[in-house]
This record gives structure tokens, C-alpha cells and sequence, in this order.
């Protein structure tokens, strides 16, 4: 037998064939040279068998992540197009070639048994379980509790402001932008700023609250072009303390004022407008009817609501292991009908629902493209560990909205007088 059918790629594509039922959805090339798949699709290359071991370890989506932030697993070509190729065949795979996919489960003893026996053919120690990458988020506590809720958000947005700076546009903005009739990531930025200020129906002296403010931009460009009066509240110190230096920088210190608080915390009442832009996500299931509630207490009869937030479809899962584990633990979705449901039964009169999922596909690819136009600045400040969950969280969310298993929604409500 020739060293391509016995090397340790024609093990693992005769694994993949035998127990999870499909032939490889893209090239493998291992750590022997040996290579198993398509030819002329991107390649998978397993550096060391700790890749294996680390799938053996985490079957399904955590363990193959973690393979990659490794760097134990590569992929050599556009992973965009080699996580696509996954996908449609897990599509093929789920019962009746259904649209989606169901989350890989614990092998059975049949499939732990063969991997299990691949090992031992390859001559690999399976023993001791690899460890974790070290940038993993390790929280811990009761699941949305504050000091919970405090470390998850530490996690993903108390990276250093330079960071992002080199992957949004200039106003910092790190939600889904409006593309209608925009033809840059900084223009439809702009466009969705000014979409929802004029939403909301600011003027010269609305009292706004951008609760989840991000790097600020809604309570700059509100304070800026539109004249409110804008109350900012964010869970980060490091965001909190970004949005006040652009106050102070941008002469906007007597329109606007930042608060680094939780959501629960007391706030003043009488707002004529509230924005929540993609930070309801981060709420929690049962926790969203109370965060519906304290919107309604401190909205001012007839004034506005505009929550913008990521949705799943009925029956796409949403999240996963991956999210759950480097980027958003606890993050909770939920179809955008129940969410408006949620809204109404707190008080509130829903009066439209603009769906924006096409555009969060346009708007993270750009993202994708800055931070890999930025690529030598951000070595610089990220770990290459980190580098890699960025890579992986950006071309697996723009696939995502791409395929209908995420979506985002703007919907805006009212306060009966």
C-alpha cells in the first residue's frame, strides 16, 4: 500500500467516513505528510497529533476550536470557504437533509470505540487530555449574576480600545451597520446611527439613555448631530472609560455623561428615549422580562424604545460551544417573535420590526477584512491564541447571518401615555 492510503490522513478521512457517515468536505493534511479529501479545496492541516487528541478529548464543535486557536490545527486557504464546506455537510448529514444542522453529540460507544482504535492504528497516546488554550473564558458564580455578568463582559470587551479601533470604523461602532445605499463599513455605520436617532424622534435636548453603550458611538453621534442629552451606561471599565475621554475630546462633556454600572443598578427615570443596541443578548432568558420591565419603569409615558438584537430562527440553534466558551458565555437568543412578545407584555406597544440580517453578513466580512488588513498592528496586541479565536469568531458569525442561523432585528417600541 502506497504511504497516502496507510499515513494518518487516510485513518482519519476512513473515521470520519465510517462514523460520522460523509467523505471529507475538505482536504487533510497531517502531520506526516500524508494527505486524505477533495483536491482543490482548502486544506485542513493537523500539525500535531494533538489536534486529534483534542478532538478525541472535546468531540464536536469545542474541540475542534480548540484545536485551531491551538495552533495545533490550521487551515491553509479561505476559512470562510473551508467552514461553508462543514456546514453543508453536517446539512446533508442532519435527518432529511434538513436546512440545519444539529449540534454534534457525545459519540456512542461504537464511535468512541473506533476513534479509539484509529489511535492505536496511528501508534498516539491518548492520555494525558490536552489542556485548554489559556485565553479560554473561564467564568464561574451563578449564571447571570452580577459578579457573572461582570466577568463575562471583562472577557470579550476589556481588550484594549486600539484593538477594536483596528477593526470597526471610525466611530467605533461594534454592531450590525444599515448597507442601504452605503458603499463603506463607515457609511453604514453612520446610516444606522442616524436611522435609529431618527427612530427615536431625538432633539435639541431629548433626554436619551444608550443603555450597552459599546465604544460610545450612539452617545456621540446623538450628543453630536441631534443635540440630546444622552445618559451612557456600560458593564466595561474599559469601554466606560474610552467614552468618556471621546466626551471630553469631542467637546460633548455638558450633552453627555458615562455611567459603568449595571443595568440593574438604579437609574434616573423620564427618559423621552431609550436605545439598547445589541446588548440584550447578554441579558439572559430569565432574566429578560425583569430588564424589559426596569425600560418601562424609567421611559417616560409616550416615550421611545429601540432595541436592536441578535436572533435565532426557530429551530437553528444559535450560540454554540465556541461562543459559549472564547467570546459570549451565557449569551441567550431567542426567535425575534418572542422577543417582541417579551416587550408587549412589559408595557410596551411594538410598532415595527426591521429585520437586518442580510446586512450583519456585509458588516462583519468588513470587519474580517480590516483585522486582517491590521494583521501586524494587532500581533502586537493580542496574544496569537487570541488572534486565532478573533479570526474564527469573525468568519464563523458573518457564516452565520449568511445561512439563516443567526439574525438581528431593530424593533421599536412605545410607552402608552
Amino acid at each position: 500500500m502506497t504511504a497516502a492510503k496507510t499515513g494518518a490522513a487516510a485513518v482519519l478521512a476512513d473515521l470520519v467516513r465510517t462514523q460520522a457517515g460523509l467523505d471529507l468536505p475538505v482536504r487533510l493534511r497531517a502531520w506526516d505528510g500524508s494527505e486524505a479529501g477533495p483536491e482543490h479545496a482548502p486544506v485542513l492541516v493537523a500539525r500535531s497529533p494533538r489536534a486529534l487528541r483534542r478532538i478525541l478529548w472535546r468531540p464536536g464543535e469545542l474541540g475542534l476550536a480548540r484545536a485551531y486557536i491551538s495552533g495545533d490545527l490550521d487551515v491553509d486557504g479561505d476559512l470562510t470557504d473551508g467552514l461553508r464546506r462543514v456546514w453543508a455537510a453536517a446539512r446533508r448529514q442532519a435527518p432529511g437533509g434538513g436546512a440545519e444542522p444539529a449540534r454534534a453529540p457525545f459519540p456512542g460507544p461504537k464511535a468512541a470505540w473506533a476513534a479509539i482504535q484509529a489511535v492505536a492504528r496511528l501508534k498516539l497516546p491518548l492520555w494525558p487530555p490536552p489542556p485548554a488554550p489559556a485565553c479560554e473564558l473561564r467564568v464561574r458564580g451563578r449564571r447571570h449574576s452580577r459578579a457573572r455578568d461582570q466577568a463575562v463582559i471583562a472577557g470579550h470587551y476589556d481588550l484594549p480600545a486600539a484593538f477594536y479601533r483596528l477593526i470597526l470604523d471610525p466611530a467605533m461602532a461594534y454592531s450590525c451597520a444599515d448597507w442601504t445605499g452605503a458603499h463603506t463599513l463607515a457609511g453604514a455605520q453612520h446610516a444606522k446611527l442616524d436611522l435609529i436617532c431618527r427612530r427615536l424622534d431625538l432633539q435639541a435636548g431629548t433626554r436619551l439613555l444608550d443603555l450597552g453603550c459599546g465604544w460610545g458611538s450612539l452617545t456621540v453621534h446623538a450628543a453630536r448631530h441631534h443635540r440630546a442629552r444622552v445618559t451612557a451606561v456600560t458593564l466595561s471599565a474599559e469601554q466606560g472609560g474610552h467614552v468618556r475621554q471621546r466626551v471630553r475630546d469631542e467637546g460633548l462633556v455638558g450633552r453627555a455623561e458615562v455611567r459603568i454600572q449595571d443595568y440593574r443598578d438604579p437609574l434616573a427615570s423620564n427618559y423621552d428615549a431609550i436605545a439598547s443596541v445589541e446588548m440584550g443578548e447578554h441579558v439572559g432568558a430569565a432574566q429578560y422580562p425583569g430588564f424589559c420591565a426596569a425600560l418601562h419603569r424609567v421611559l417616560r409615558p409616550g416615550g421611545r424604545l429601540l432595541i436592536q438584537q441578535m436572533s435565532r430562527g426557530a429551530r437553528a440553534p444559535g450560540g454554540g460551544s465556541f461562543i459559549e466558551s472564547y467570546i459570549a458565555p451565557d449569551m441567550h437568543m431567542r426567535p425575534v417573535g418572542e422577543t417582541t412578545g417579551l416587550i408587549e407584555k412589559a408595557g410596551f406597544e411594538v410598532i415595527e420590526v426591521r429585520a437586518m440580517r442580510e446586512h450583519y453578513v456585509r458588516t462583519i466580512r468588513a470587519w474580517l477584512d480590516n483585522f486582517e488588513q491590521n494583521l501586524p498592528a494587532i500581533t502586537r496586541i493580542l496574544t496569537p491564541e487570541q488572534v486565532r479565536v478573533w479570526r474564527l469568531y469573525l468568519a464563523g458569525g458573518a457564516l452565520a447571518f449568511e445561512q439563516g442561523r443567526m439574525g438581528v432585528d431593530q424593533i421599536l417600541a412605545v410607552k402608552a401615555r
